[in-house]
């Protein structure tokens, strides 16, 4: 159907089935599957906790201190929530996690 519209998966505005940003709040993919940040299964939106692996979905944004939803931005104040893995060989920027997805090593 030409012009019909997906909710985005952050802010729930309607945006184009193929988006890559969502023009309202400015995250990516809005329209995808959200993914756990440790195990990549899908999630939902609003979930405390990844079904699969039991990772934490709310984390604490450094900002502005409000718990959010565990992924690029914060919902409240849109600070970036990306880490950067502290192993000097690696240096993997990811969403936050208990390890690093690319090396392994313990997320601070």
């Amino acid at each position: 159907m030409v012009g019909y519209k997906h909710p985005c998966n952050y802010c729930e505005q309607l945006v184009p089935k193929d988006a890559r940003i969502c023009p309202f709040c400015g995250r990516s993919d809005p329209t995808g599957p959200l993914r756990c940040p440790q195990c990549r299964n899908p999630v939902e939106l609003g979930w405390l906790v990844c079904s699969h692996c039991g990772q934490k979905l709310q984390i604490k944004c450094p900002k502005c201190g409000k718990e959010t939803f565990s992924g690029d931005k914060c919902a409240s104040c849109s600070a970036s929530l990306t880490v950067v893995c502290p192993n000097k060989k690696c240096r993997h920027q990811q969403m936050p996690g208990d390890v690093c997805i690319m090396c392994g090593k313990p997320l601070k």
